[in-house]
């Protein structure tokens, strides 16, 4: 299958020393022995501390390592635990693994699991979240760390029967299994600063952050499908789910994807620059963050081997198309997205800071 260019509006960036941070991902990789060794040697190879220099491109840079070597463990779990052994295809057992790792997060000065590389790869990641963030964003990353452990025992358990979700569940699935939102309190690290719980938890604040986890997810399952159908193994990405509901070609479900998150995209960017016209300095810095999230899935999922696959070569895109197509205004069809289009700014102008903009009922939940 052949990838098109896609659409990109948002400019790249990339921190000065991504190099050095690259290799000092793979030496704590090799140092915390995360996966096993042939796991390992293709998680160090795939550019990860410089898939993180480009979500922080100005970020402290300690917190950036951190966050490398953060996004190289979450593989060693999904990829380890999730995709390449029976663990995976057991969902009950998998609930188990994952809450005694999360134990190890909440409390990792515990005497427990001290001989799992994970677990101690984790009480290291824990130990840095505690020095360069705020006891609050270190609860955050523990409960978002719960909602990802949720997820993918979720698609554990479609792994084990064989069964493809509808379009709905997989989104509502997508969003947490995707781990954009465990990144997110990293983000406010980087730059030493702590959004109020109102700035986060507004309404539109809380609606870009979802949007930044469909982009990125659905980005993510249009590059790596072919390693996925590639594979061996049960796969499931956004493509298999547009086939399997709605009866689409594999090439139409390509274009239905795509066309997907272009709408999305349109809709984050309208409501970033309304939420972004009467933000503080920090929200900014946050909103700019997400966009910097967002443009550095895409150019690392097309330069990365983890998505090339030099072996059996996939038939990526070398650039990015600056229109959308499909520049829609009306909401996907998608109902536990739908909210989203109920932010948009109101016609006679711009709404008070302090007002929550309106939305269904479900979105304050």
């Amino acid at each position: 299958m052949t990838v098109p260019p896609i659409y990109a509006p948002i400019p790249p960036a990339i921190h000065p020393r991504h190099a050095v941070i690259d290799a000092r991902t793979a030496a704590w990789a090799e140092s915390f022995e995360i996966g096993s060794p042939e796991l390992r040697s293709r998680l160090v190879r795939h550019d990860i501390g410089t898939f993180c220099a480009r979500i922080l491109p100005e970020g402290r840079e300690e917190v950036v390592s951190l966050l490398a070597d953060f996004v190289l463990w979450l593989f060693g779990v999904d990829d380890g635990y999730c995709e390449e052994s029976d663990l995976g295809h057991r969902p009950g057992d998998l609930v188990g693994v994952l809450h005694r790792l999360l134990r190890v997060a909440q409390d990792p000065e515990g005497p427990f699991l001290l001989a799992d590389p994970l677990a101690n790869g984790l009480r290291d990641l824990r130990a840095r979240i505690d020095r360069f963030g705020t006891y609050a964003q270190a609860t955050r990353w523990v409960d978002a760390l719960r909602e990802y452990f949720f997820s993918v025992v979720w698609e554990a358990d479609h792994r084990r029967a064989g069964t493809v979700p509808n379009l709905d569940d997989y989104t509502l699935m997508r969003l947490y299994d995707g781990a954009a939102t465990v990144v997110f309190p990293l983000l406010e690290m980087g730059h030493d600063y702590e959004l109020t719980p109102q700035e986060r938890d507004h309404p539109a604040t809380r609606a870009l952050c979802e949007m930044t986890s469909f982009i990125i997810s659905w980005d993510n399952d249009i590059f790596s499908h072919h390693k996925e159908v590639s594979g061996k193994g049960f796969y499931l990405n956004a493509l298999r789910v547009l086939q399997h509901q709605d009866g689409l070609s594999p090439a139409a479900a390509l274009a239905t994807a795509i066309a997907q998150r272009d709408r999305v995209m349109c809709l984050y960017l309208r409501l970033h620059d309304h939420r972004a016209g009467t933000a503080s300095p920090r929200l900014r810095r946050y909103l700019s963050s997400l966009r910097h999230f967002v443009r550095a899935t895409q150019d690392w999922s097309v330069s990365s081997r983890r998505y090339t696959t030099p072996d059996n070569p996939a038939d990526l895109p070398s650039s990015f198309r600056s229109t959308p197509t499909d520049a829609g205004t009306e909401p996907l069809d998608i109902p536990v997205i739908r909210w989203w289009w109920s932010l948009l700014p109101e016609p006679e102008g711009a709404r008070d800071d302090e007002t929550p903009l309106r939305r269904p009922a479900v979105a304050g939940r």
